[in-house]
């Protein structure tokens, strides 16, 4: 008796949990997640080398909080489309190539 309830028991929540993992997988960004890691990364050290001013990390930080609150947005409903995934690359790219401008720009913070 105890072994069949626990056996409709474990049928039950396997039935469940299929669906959610399902969406689960629609909405995983793990390309988007990745960039994200590598632009705060890349951030962190232009910091630590003095290539980016106070200023400058300020403004490319917030960029950064930006595309974590569309791609939280796009989460929402539990799935990410093409449309707000191909968003998100493009926020992404902007980001990026900001990222390189002012790196280079030949500012550096005050010591």
């Amino acid at each position: 008796m105890k072994i069949r309830i626990a056996t409709v028991a474990l049928t039950t929540l396997a039935a469940l949990a299929a669906p959610l993992a399902a969406l689960a997988a629609d909405a995983a960004t793990p390309r988007v997640d990745q960039r994200q890691s590598n632009q705060e990364r890349r951030i962190d050290r232009g910091i630590a080398s003095g290539e980016l001013t106070a200023r400058e990390a300020h403004r490319l930080q917030h960029q950064q909080a930006r595309i974590d609150h569309a791609e939280s947005r796009a989460k929402a409903d539990g799935e990410v489309t093409r449309r707000e995934r191909a968003g998100l690359h493009v926020m992404q790219d902007r980001a990026g190539r900001q990222i390189h401008r002012q790196k280079h720009d030949r500012q550096q913070r005050g010591y």
